[in-house]
């Protein structure tokens, strides 16, 4: 017999209870079940909702695809949890859809007799909705999975409350509000709108206490804004408010993301060797390497050549989960790839949501920061949209690595590999893209 929640209200609050920020549910099917997985979306998007490990390519099987561990725990109705060790997800590219399987095995709450197979003399719904629902929280680290089934009361509430926020389809996954009051969106809208009529804002960032600090450097205007946020920076390529990320720009051009290479020659020997080799000695003693990067067009200052490896762009589906984005140099070698596992994981953990905020710059002393209109806002957006608006020249690789002190034992390097793209451009991106004036 499956141990239920009293009450919709009892499984949230307990769900609060063990950190989870969000909260999603999946009306399941007669066939999501523990032999054929649980289907979570025609997409990758899914990923965007979800904690997950390093993706990793398996090109071993006859459907060759795409993994991730996930850190899943079960939660029973008495509110127990347990892990569920061997959950992952599966990101089949030539569909493409995200399938969770392993999330019995080794975990005793497991609703394992709710979740097997029925077979096919036995199914009454043609594979539709058969009236479980599954619930996911979602912490900064963990998720907490509870199953409702279908006669419960919480499978009912559910039908009455939910509230889905996200104004577009992001797989099968619906987010259930934890309590009433304004969507992330509304309060992202009105913060905005508070500090364009505060300002101008003279130019700081947090330190590692959250304490707001004077910045001095003229690149503060991504600073300031977070700053105003009261968002300490970080290097984790996680969303910035509430699953939106923040993008502070001041001219034509903004950087997408920054990953390092993980292979090619950049990948097996690192950033100095890698200047070592391809950079453009300067006299004062620095190595460089620059030069913007076109899809299929050698750059004419580096002689290197972008290309995409195992992506179709015509059905925007990847072909070769091995593959990646790779720099050839003039000989063909591969000096930098970007392997599609890589870049899977990086974009998975961010821009599910992003707004594209202008700025002017007060060159005062000090430096201060107006923000202005419109805000630009982008929702729903999916890997392969990167992967289509880089072969079509949109995007471009813009890096800017460098070597201080070359000759010398105490040489400094600073790595920068960037990929950007025109503000004009930035809505073949999402799904849906608006200008908003506050």
């Amino acid at each position: 017999m499956l141990k239920e929640f009293q009450s919709l209200d009892a499984l949230l609050e307990r769900l609060e209870q063990l950190g989870a920020r969000n909260v999603y549910c999946k009306f399941l099917a007669e066939n999501d079940n523990s032999k054929q997985q649980i289907y979570l979306g025609g997409s990758f998007e899914v990923l965007k909702q979800l904690v997950f490990g390093n993706v990793r390519a398996d090109a071993s099987l006859s459907v060759p695809n795409f993994k991730a561990s996930v850190p899943l725990s079960w939660v029973d109705g008495d509110g127990q949890v347990a892990p569920a060790p061997g959950a992952q997800l599966i990101l089949y590219p030539q569909y493409p859809e995200v399938r969770l399987s392993g999330f019995l095995k080794g975990c005793p709450l497991a609703p394992s007799a709710y979740l097997r197979p029925i077979p096919k003399a036995e199914r009454q719904f043609n594979n539709g909705p058969d009236g479980r629902v599954l619930f996911f929280g979602v912490s900064d680290d963990e998720v907490f999975t509870y199953l409702a089934d279908g006669g419960s009361t919480v499978a009912s509430a559910i039908r009455d409350h939910l509230v889905d926020e996200t104004p577009l389809d992001a797989g099968t996954l619906r987010k259930v509000r934890l309590r009433k009051g304004p969507s992330s969106k509304d309060l992202l809208l009105a913060r905005l709108r508070e500090i364009q009529n505060l300002g101008p804002h003279e130019s700081m960032r947090l330190n590692r206490s959250g304490e707001r600090m004077p910045y001095a450097a003229k690149n503060g205007g991504g600073y300031t804004l977070e700053a105003l946020f009261d968002i300490i920076p970080n290097g984790r390529s996680a969303p910035d408010f509430m699953g939106w990320e923040l993008k502070a720009f001041s001219g034509s051009r903004i950087t997408l993301m920054t990953p390092e290479p993980d292979a090619g020659y950049y990948g097996e020997h690192g950033v100095e060797a890698f200047l070592r080799k391809y950079g453009r000695q300067l006299p004062d003693d620095k190595i460089y390497f620059t030069g913007s990067h076109k899809a299929n067009i050698p750059s004419p200052t580096s002689g290197q050549t972008l290309v995409t490896v195992g992506f179709d762009s015509d059905s925007g589906k990847i072909t070769d989960v091995t593959g990646g984005i790779r720099l050839l140099d003039g000989d063909g070698e591969v000096s930098a790839e970007w392997t599609f596992a890589r870049l899977v994981e990086q974009w998975g953990r961010k821009h599910a949501a992003a707004a594209y905020v202008p700025y002017k710059v007060l060159d005062d002393s000090p430096i201060r920061y107006d923000y202005q209109n419109p805000i630009l806002l982008g929702e729903g957006t999916e890997f392969s949209l990167f992967l289509k608006a880089l072969m079509d020249k949109k995007v471009i690789y813009d890096p800017a690595p460098k070597l201080e002190r070359a000759s010398e034992a105490n040489s400094k390097t600073k790595a920068r590999s960037q990929f950007r793209m025109g503000v004009k451009d930035l809505g073949c991106l999402y799904r849906k893209f608006d200008a908003v004036k506050l």
